[in-house]
């Protein structure tokens, strides 16, 4: 009916009315999206990978790249303009996170991880606490760590330990958190703690405590195998005193915060994840098409062509459905945390399956340290392991398609 409404006219016509009558998907971005993109690829492609080899053999922070984006404006984006941040949505942080990952997983954690330990500040604290400690990070152009897991409690936070009493108008906090990303160069944790270990989980409760508060030790900070420019740091609390008004919503609502969070920031993951298997693909590709053997490039070769076939593919797939878990919370949608787990576990594990397929293209080459890809193999198992092991995200999965 409708070729026939449109007979003798142009194309276009037919285009528009279908638009006009029926909903369409669209994958194009906007174009203050594709800007935004294009902004944090330059700042990648100007600070990033000059500087990723260094950062991860010097295993230490790197505060220039960090001082550099509060300069360009690429901090804290998600949060509202008036707390220092840019007001991105999830989607448009998923777009910037790809561009990090690419540059370099290891720096670009150290970004994001800023945005997780503000998240709970963002989604539970007054407008007095969010204008005084977002304030603080802005103006001092620093960062925050998120102290959620323990020595005996990862993924299982109803094995939490820390505890956080109040005595008056204070709490006094004793425990052990261990894996802190950012943590030694914190500014401020957002630690959660039992307010009353009777009740277990159904007391945790969310605090914000300085680094430099009396009682707070900085046991070590980790050494570790890969996002080696990141660290990830162990605080034992002894009798720390925090003031009520540094706790975040009520007693006992942390463990709602700590999952709201997540569902808000694993998207963020999965991006990283994408950015740093599409630089492993890339260079590997560009490698790939220049190595002669037998007379040929040995992209002639089915079990290479083959190889990176597999790698486009599976890249592809994972953006487009941490596209639609950004999409989905973004609108609200019932699905988001099911989604954001989903898009958490496939881009983590396609990311350890395209560097390590990217180190092979490459050989000998691939296993030195004269090109990358060796350390984004290293980089990628972090991402499978970090908010939430992706074993963890099967079981959110799973109880998500089922209910």
């Amino acid at each position: 009916m409708i070729f026939y409404l449109f007979s003798g006219s142009n194309y276009s016509q037919l285009i528009s009315f279908i638009n006009t009558h029926y909903k369409m998907v669209d994958f194009s971005l906007e174009p203050k999206q594709i800007e935004l993109q294009e902004k944090v690829r330059d700042f990648a492609n100007r600070h990033m990978r000059p500087n990723a080899r260094k950062y991860d053999e010097l295993a230490t922070f790197p505060w220039d790249v960090v001082k550099q984006a509060y300069k360009e404006g690429l901090m804290n984006g998600p949060m509202a303009k008036i707390y220092g941040g840019s007001e991105h949505t999830i989607f448009e942080s998923a777009l910037a996170s790809e561009e990090l990952g690419a540059g370099c997983v290891g720096i670009g954690i150290c970004m994001d991880a800023n945005t997780l330990a503000l998240t709970p500040l963002y989604l539970g604290a007054t407008e007095e606490q969010k204008k005084r400690f977002f304030g603080q990070i802005s103006e001092e152009q620093s960062v925050a760590a998120y102290a959620l897991t323990e020595p005996n409690a990862g993924s299982d936070v109803a094995g939490i330990k820390t505890q956080a009493i109040l005595h008056g108008d204070k709490y006094i906090m004793n425990g052990h958190k261990r894996y802190i990303t950012n943590g030694s160069v914190s500014s401020f944790i957002t630690v959660f703690a039992l307010t009353d270990p009777s009740k277990g989980a159904r007391s945790l409760t969310a605090f914000v405590v300085p680094t430099n508060s009396p009682g707070v030790e900085i046991v070590s900070d980790l050494k570790k195998m890969g996002q080696r420019a990141s660290v990830q740091t162990e605080f034992k609390f002894h009798d720390v005193e925090i003031p009520i008004d540094q706790r975040i919503g009520g007693d006992g609502q942390g463990f709602l915060l700590a999952m709201k969070t997540f569902e808000r920031t694993r998207t963020g993951v999965a991006a990283l994840s994408i950015g740093n298997a599409r630089e492993a693909y890339e260079t590997s590709k560009s490698w790939a098409k220049n190595r002669i053997q037998f007379g040929k490039p040995i992209t002639v070769n089915q079990g290479v062509s083959f190889m990176i076939a597999d790698m486009a593919t599976e890249i592809e797939a994972a953006r487009l459905l941490t596209w639609n878990a950004a999409w989905a919370y973004d609108t609200g949608q019932k699905t988001a945390n099911t989604l954001s787990a989903m898009a958490k576990l496939l881009a983590s594990d396609m990311a350890m399956k395209v560097t390590t397929d990217a180190v092979q293209i490459m050989a000998g080459e691939g296993y030195s340290t004269e090109f990358l890809v060796e350390k984004m193999m290293r980089d990628a198992k972090l991402c499978q392991i970090y908010e939430g092991t992706n074993q963890i995200q099967r079981l959110v999965i799973g109880k998500g398609v089922i209910k």
